[in-house]
């Protein structure tokens, strides 16, 4: 099975900047979108039905061209759950997941900190999904969550781990989160067979990042530890230029 988690920022403008065809080409099992910034009525259902996907599951935000999260799937899936439950997540579209016979998906978009209003916002979130997934773990224990977790776990996930140490994203707290989640289960799959520096998921617009390679880790596909012998490659591919996130990939047996 292989499954790729994609932040487009915004699905309708990745589609207009070729993503369909890229999609056809890549492949994959199952998509976990994240950043659609849509309603289902505004995506163009049937175009991604005819590129190979017609499973759709879109949970968008409360506010219109913000957040939202999908899944795209080749095969029917066995349940979809939208949201966690938790009022202030779910207003904004940040969870979706889908239940095969032998894997669960998860599609998550943790929310960013660089607005200092939103840091607390952040944190409150962050707390959240650690007990929301702790529950979750106990009936869904072969779970997978692909996204934007808008954190660096390390430096080597960092193209300059100095100047960024009190930027929202690299913060102490927000790594020591990341940290504390990964080892209550949860293997960052890339880091595990990709032991090198300078892969990057993430670039911004400005001063010409992406050419230079200036980026960020900050998209996961995180396997829970007891699937840890399943993963049979984890990649990143960051020629895929619809969005300033790229791609990250996983495959599993």
């Amino acid at each position: 099975m292989k499954i790729l988690s994609y932040n487009v920022n915004g699905i309708r403008a990745a589609i207009t900047k070729g993503f369909l065809d890229w999609l056809r080409a890549a492949n994959p099992d199952i998509i976990c979108l994240q950043e659609i910034k849509a309603t289902q009525e505004q995506i163009p259902v049937l175009e991604i039905t005819a590129a190979g996907y017609p499973y759709q599951y879109y949970f968008s935000a409360e506010k219109k061209g913000y957040s939202g999260v999908a899944i795209l799937c080749k095969t029917e899936p066995k349940n979809i759950v939208f949201g966690t439950g938790i009022e202030h997540m779910d207003k904004e579209g940040r969870n979706l997941r889908v239940d095969f016979d032998d894997v669960s998906v998860m599609s998550l978009y943790l929310p960013s900190g660089t607005n200092i209003d939103r840091l607390g916002h952040k944190f409150q979130y962050m707390a959240d999904f650690q007990n929301y997934i702790n529950e979750l773990k106990k009936e869904v224990p072969n779970l997978i969550i692909c996204g934007d977790y808008n954190i660096c776990h390390q430096a080597i996930d960092i193209h300059d781990p100095i100047r960024n140490a009190k930027v929202s994203g690299f913060l102490p707290e927000e790594r020591e989160w990341l940290d504390t989640f990964m080892k209550n289960g949860f293997i960052d799959s890339f880091r595990m067979l990709n032991p090198e520096p300078h892969h990057y998921s993430w670039w911004s617009y400005r001063a010409n990042a992406r050419n230079n390679n200036k980026g960020w880790r900050i998209d996961y596909n995180l396997i829970a530890e007891n699937m840890k012998d399943r993963v049979k490659r984890a990649y990143i591919l960051p020629d895929a230029k619809h969005s300033d996130h790229c791609p990250v990939a996983i495959e599993i047996d």
